[in-house]
């Protein structure tokens, strides 16, 4: 098993998580967590309904009902059809409901009308590394960065792009340009330790992973992602215990038991 293979079993990052068993952690921590499927658009809100969808919106991303966001942000675009914090919000919660290939063609839509837009340009390297679509990925956060240079979220997203391909040298690359724009970036940290570890650079990724875990706004995910590399290392007690820092008994006892089975010869 591959250290991609049992970090995409247990992803950005990329965009807000809830932490669920094993099976679901690297893509949801790096691109985005699927859910719940987009539900049915409602129509344009009016004036004075708009404040309380927006905010429903905002409520329904940050307790994981993404679908539900994704309606939200669908409505609120008939009326603001060129608002870009709009059309994020829309293509993000797509992405994270399961339908990356229908963000996509949104965000084409509207690139093809606006021209192209940074912000846009690394979302949708972001659906398409959540559609499988590695290649296309590149080449839009390639266009991306050439915008926005200094935007670190380019290097990260382009970074994921690149593992998936197994191009690790050139992903550390990417990660390490953007930690010279944000040194201490958990996103870019978790991303840069789990490309190391993946490359067999074990010793180096968990070294990184915890320098990102002692930071005082450290999310769940990067201190599971640091379990299973010590799980990797031989280290069963240190996963074992920053696994039931998180989780609820039941899940915890699942994993640990999986990562017994993780150790790298």
């Amino acid at each position: 098993m591959t250290i991609l293979t049992a970090a995409s079993a247990l992803l950005v990052g990329c965009g807000s998580v809830q932490t669920t068993s094993v099976q679901s952690y690297d893509m949801a921590y790096r691109l985005g967590q699927s859910n719940s499927a987009a539900s049915s658009l409602p129509d344009a809100p009016t004036p004075d309904l708009e404040p309380t969808i927006r905010q429903a919106a905002a409520d329904a991303e940050a307790n994981y009902k993404y679908g539900d966001a994704a309606a939200h942000y669908a409505a609120l675009l008939q009326k603001h059809p060129e608002e870009q914090d709009l059309i994020l919000g829309l293509a993000r919660n797509l992405r994270f409901s399961g339908a990356p290939q229908q963000a996509a063609q949104m965000l084409n839509v509207h690139l093809a009308k606006s021209g192209l837009q940074p912000k846009l340009l690394i979302e949708l390297g972001k659906d398409y590394i959540a559609a499988d679509q590695t290649n296309l990925a590149v080449t839009a956060l390639g266009q991306a960065q050439s915008l926005a240079p200094d935007a670190w979220d380019v290097y990260s997203a382009l970074g994921v792009a690149l593992d998936y391909q197994s191009n690790y040298q050139q992903a550390q690359d990417a990660y390490r340009s953007g930690l010279k724009l944000a040194p201490n970036n958990i996103d870019l940290l978790n991303n840069y330790a789990l490309s190391l570890a993946q490359s067999g650079k074990l010793d180096a990724a968990i070294a990184i992973l915890q320098s990102a875990v002692n930071q005082p706004s450290v999310s769940a995910q990067p201190r599971q992602n640091l379990a299973l590399l010590l799980a990797l290392k031989g280290d069963h007690d240190g996963a074992a215990r920053l696994i039931r820092t998180d989780l609820p008994d039941d899940m915890a006892t699942n994993n640990i038991r999986y990562y017994q089975g993780l150790t790298v010869q």
